[in-house]
């Protein structure tokens, strides 16, 4: 019996319809699974077979992070796991991750009051970037550039979600006008793109950025492959900047977007998904 694959979804976008389309051109089976149509049976073992393994590719970080959970104690091999959804859905978690992997990554506080936030601030010079521990494409991230500004935004974040009212601070990082983002599959670093973003610190394509053919090199591959080893691997992206004293890792995607970097390199990253799946697969 041939091996099968499952997706996990809740939008198909470019990316889903990619993977999709190679897998059955390579005469795989697909099972997509619908996150916003579908339930799941918490009380019992499985009810029907969804694959040898599953993609998980939901959008929405909680639904991600729960149907994977119920996916894996129904014993499924889900790529990429809760644990590695976990770390990376959540930048407070991922920088202590790769801090502790000894890995370079911005100097970062975390505080939970305003007062305390304005404190940490001032340990960073009054100069910082405000990020919510949760959310994607660059949303509510703030540039703090002095200490009025810094008192009014963390002000206002009492008002909002208490998500909102965990105070992640990250320095400024002196870099170019851009960040590099690499494509990890399992044990290999795919692909890579410059984003630009001339307007302000995002860098997010989804935002605006833009994308240019970044060459691997030894020492982005060797970081790449590390950053990625100690989230606990799978299918990613990573985000660095360009220092002077070289990379930093700032950022781990989970369910990354590839569309752009297909365009602009011309490289099959689908091809390295559905290949790499078949491969857990016959674990």
């Amino acid at each position: 019996m041939g091996i099968s694959i499952g997706i996990v979804y809740d939008q198909i976008r470019w990316e889903e319809k990619a993977i999709i389309d190679t897998a059955k051109a390579g005469g795989i089976p697909i099972k997509l699974i619908d996150a916003k149509r579908n339930f799941f049976d918490l009380t019992c073992e499985r009810e029907e077979f969804l694959g040898d393994v599953i993609l998980q590719r939901c959008v929405s970080y909680f639904r991600n992070l729960n149907i994977s959970a119920v996916l894996e104690y129904k014993g499924y091999t889900v790529v990429n796991s809760y644990d590695v959804a976990r770390i990376c859905g959540n930048k407070l978690l991922t920088t202590l991750i790769l801090s502790k992997a000894g890995i370079p990554t911005p100097k970062t506080y975390v505080a939970f009051t305003p007062e305390s936030a304005l404190n940490a601030f001032e340990k960073l010079e009054n100069s910082a970037i405000l990020k919510p521990i949760i959310g994607s494409w660059g949303r509510l991230i703030v540039p703090l550039k002095d200490r009025e500004t810094a008192e009014a935004v963390f002000e206002e974040r009492q008002y909002m979600f208490p998500l909102y009212q965990v105070y992640y601070l990250q320095e400024f990082v002196k870099r170019p006008p851009r960040d590099i983002r690499t494509f990890v599959v399992g044990e290999e670093v795919v692909a890579g793109i410059y984003r630009y973003s001339f307007a302000d610190v995002k860098t997010n394509i989804a935002r605006g950025g833009k994308a240019e053919y970044c060459p691997i090199t030894d020492e982005l591959r060797e970081l790449s492959l590390k950053a990625a080893e100690a989230v606990g691997g799978g299918i990613l992206g990573v985000d660095m900047m360009e220092t002077e004293n070289g990379l930093v890792v700032h950022e781990i995607n989970h369910t990354v977007e590839f569309q752009s970097t297909v365009e602009t390199t011309g490289i099959n990253i689908p091809k390295y998904i559905v290949g790499y799946l078949i491969r857990k697969a016959k674990r």
